[in-house]
Parts: structure tokens; C-alpha cells; sequence
């Protein structure tokens, strides 16, 4: 099936009627009914009713339509995409991160690129949180890491880039939203959630506050479930500086714990590229500039 055929699949499914889809198509009712059945015999279910009235969907036809409408929009937008980079760009360099926040300073850094490398674009790529495979398939020239996610990947240079120091999410009024900096004995009487997804470092933070201080604790599905029970009012939770999205809406802050997440960036042993190269020395200067960041 070829992106003519869905074309005619989507008209014929507006149209209802294949003299009609035909002549907003520009062609034949013959050729349209043609390759309707074409379509049909390859994917070995039928699309549309035939009747005197017109055509109707099966209920299978309408379930395969709303793919093929989701595929088609998706073209039309990496067509789109092309264009606007065959225009513009000579080369790209996409970089995979969990959330924009992540890399805090990752537009600054792609604003001055853009500046000294004129015609290479950096596209970033939102993936799973601490997810590598699609980098290790090629789909990203350098991807945002923990340290010990991807210290054993062989084909991989590691490039550091921050460490992350460990804080308290609690609504922002919270009693103790105010402080410089919150301690284990402060969390007593709380409820903490856990889980979602926490790494190594922070699960022994966790684990430590819950066999030393009296606090509840449940498990938490996600990132995102987790803000929402705060919001809730049902607890109060650990995380990951790079993490913080720093819209304001919680407040994050510093736990006093010596546990800190090695942040680094990985690119390919075989990218030879310089601009890839200069992109990651770009955004290590940002970091050492701002020193005082919180992450």
C-alpha cells in the first residue's frame, strides 16, 4: 500500500460514495474502485460496505483509518520538517534528554551554536527517562545520561557534565519549603513517596530516611504521579536536581545527604564530527560559567 492508496482510502471514507471520492480525486470511479480491492486483498479485510447508497466503513475499516489518518498527518510533518531543514540546514545534531529542564541551559547553548556554526541545526529528542536505546541504535548523536547508566557501554565516549545534588519536593508552602537545606530527622511524621523510577543514589537516600527516621512511605508509580499526590497533599518526596522544571509550582529544596547523581553526556565512539564535539565542549563551558546553578 503506497501514500496514493491511503489518499483514496481517506477520501473514499469521507466521501461515502465512490463516484464522488472519485471526483474529488481526480480520477476514475473504475481506477478508485480498482484500488480499493487492491488495498483490500493485501491487507485481507475488507475496508468498505458496498451498497446502492454508497460506501460505509466496516468497523474494522474505521479503526484502520484512524491509523492511516495519524500516519498521513505524521508524513505531511516530517515532509514539512525536510523542507524547512533542506532549506535552512546543511547538517543536524540531535541530542536525547528526558525533559528540557534536564539540560537547563540547552537553549542558551543552542542559541550561541547557532551563532558560530551557521547551517547545523541541534534537534532535541524527548525520551524515556534513563532510556539509551534509541541512542544506541543511532537515532541521537548525544544523548543526556546518568553516569552509572552508561559506564559499561562499550562504542560510547562519556563526557561530564554536572553533578546532581538530591532535594525535597513539597508544595510551596510547606513548613519546610523555607529552608536552606532539609535533614533526614526533619522529615519525621511525614509521608514519603518512593519508587518512580528512582536511581541507585536516590533509592539509598530512601532506603536510609525509612530504616532511621519514623516516616510513612508508599510507592509511586512516576515522576508524574508523584507531583500530583504532592499537589494532593499526600505526601513529599526525593529528587534528582536535574529534574526540576523550574516553573515554581513546588518547591525544591536541598536534602542533606552526601549522595550525588554523576550527570554526563555520551556521544558515539565513531561520530567523528567536529561539530558534535564542539556542541558538547559548549555546554560544558556553560555549566563551569554557572557554577552556583542548583541542579
Amino acid at each position: 500500500m503506497d501514500t496514493k492508496q491511503i489518499d483514496y482510502i481517506l477520501e473514499l471514507a469521507a466521501a461515502k460514495n465512490f463516484n464522488r471520492a472519485a471526483e474529488n480525486l481526480f480520477i476514475s470511479q473504475p481506477t478508485l474502485t480498482y484500488q480499493i480491492k487492491q488495498v483490500e486483498e493485501e491487507i485481507k479485510f475488507r475496508l468498505f460496505e458496498r451498497s446502492p447508497k454508497g460506501a460505509a466503513l466496516t468497523p474494522a475499516g474505521e479503526q484502520f483509518c484512524i491509523t492511516l489518518r495519524n500516519i498521513r498527518n505524521e508524513l505531511k510533518r516530517a515532509v514539512e520538517q525536510g523542507q524547512n531543514y533542506g532549506t535552512s540546514y546543511r547538517s543536524n545534531i540531535t541530542i536525547g534528554l528526558p525533559m528540557r529542564s534536564a539540560i537547563y541551559f540547552l537553549p542558551e547553548a543552542i542559541e550561541a551554536f547557532s551563532k558560530s556554526h551557521e547551517g547545523i541545526s541541534v534537534t532535541p529528542h524527548f525520551l524515556q527517562l534513563y532510556d539509551t536505546s534509541s541512542f544506541l541504535k543511532g537515532e541521537e548523536d548525544i544523548l543526556f545520561a546518568r553516569f552509572n547508566n552508561v559506564k559499561h557501554i562499550p562504542a560510547i565516549k562519556i563526557h561530564p557534565l554536572f553533578e546532581s545534588r538530591i532535594y525535597l519536593i513539597t508544595e510551596r508552602d510547606d513548613q519546610l519549603a523555607g529552608r536552606a537545606i532539609v535533614r533526614a530527622e526533619d522529615l519525621r511524621g511525614r509521608v514519603l513517596m518512593v519508587g518512580g523510577g528512582s536511581p541507585p543514589e536516590l533509592k539509598a537516600v530512601q532506603q536510609r530516611i525509612i530504616d532511621t527516621v519514623d516516616v510513612e512511605y508508599f510507592n509511586s508509580n512516576d515522576r508524574e504521579t508523584t507531583l500530583t499526590n504532592i499537589k494532593a497533599h499526600r505526601g513529599i518526596c526525593l529528587a534528582p536536581g536535574f529534574l526540576n522544571d523550574h516553573n515554581g509550582e513546588f518547591a525544591w529544596t536541598l536534602f542533606d545527604c552526601p549522595e550525588k547523581i554523576s550527570c554526563v553526556l555520551c556521544t558515539h565512539s565513531g561520530d567523528k564530527r567536529e561539530s558534535v564535539k564542539d556542541f558538547v565542549k559548549l555546554l560544558q563551558e556553560i555549566y563551569r560559567e554557572h557554577k552556583e546553578f542548583k541542579a
